[in-house]
């Protein structure tokens, strides 16, 4: 469920139907983070401070759920399980994504093997059945996306463009339900 106020659903929902359809605005949004490898992942810490470190995200699922690697006993995995809520940030030359929603810490050998690859291996150098491991899902509600027109020369011309005319620059910011 998003957190979003009623005004901000009530634009979402013009948005929503001026723009694109709910599924194109998933589709348009699971495409931006498959390219995206790192993330920044915020927790809650026992002070209430958020905490924000780089992770790498391992799958995203078409709904928009995402999975991560961690240590058993870790201070994330501390945090996560005292307060589930959580937010991803990912980014990339064009574009920017703030994912919100539920951490549920997962034991899942099976599920770690098929996300195993030689990065994670720098980490866990004992294989996918080390029993350090712990798998991070990241429940998703919502997320916000920012994408601008083009990337590289085309967001240089879109810039110099805007300047020149005096009409803003856009980018594409769209809010999408999960």
């Amino acid at each position: 469920m998003t957190r979003w106020t009623s005004m901000e659903k009530d634009m979402s929902a013009v948005a929503h139907d001026r723009d694109q359809s709910h599924g194109e605005q998933v589709a348009r949004l699971a495409k931006l983070m498959s390219g995206i490898r790192v993330s920044m992942f915020t927790t809650t810490d026992a002070d209430g401070q958020m905490m924000s470190r780089p992770m790498a995200v391992q799958e995203v699922e078409f709904d928009g759920d995402l999975w991560f690697f961690t240590k058993v006993g870790g201070r994330k995995a501390e945090q996560i399980a005292r307060e589930p809520r959580v937010n991803i940030t990912l980014s990339s030359n064009s574009a920017w994504i703030s994912v919100g929603g539920n951490a549920e810490l997962v034991r899942d050998t099976e599920k770690a093997k098929q996300l195993w690859n030689a990065g994670i291996e720098a980490w866990f150098p004992n294989g996918p059945e080390d029993p350090e491991i712990m798998l991070v899902k990241v429940h998703a509600d919502g997320a916000e996306y920012w994408d601008t027109p083009g990337a590289g020369v085309v967001s240089v011309l879109s810039f110099i463009k805007a300047h020149i005319t005096g009409k803003p620059y856009h980018i594409e910011d769209v809010k999408v339900g999960l």
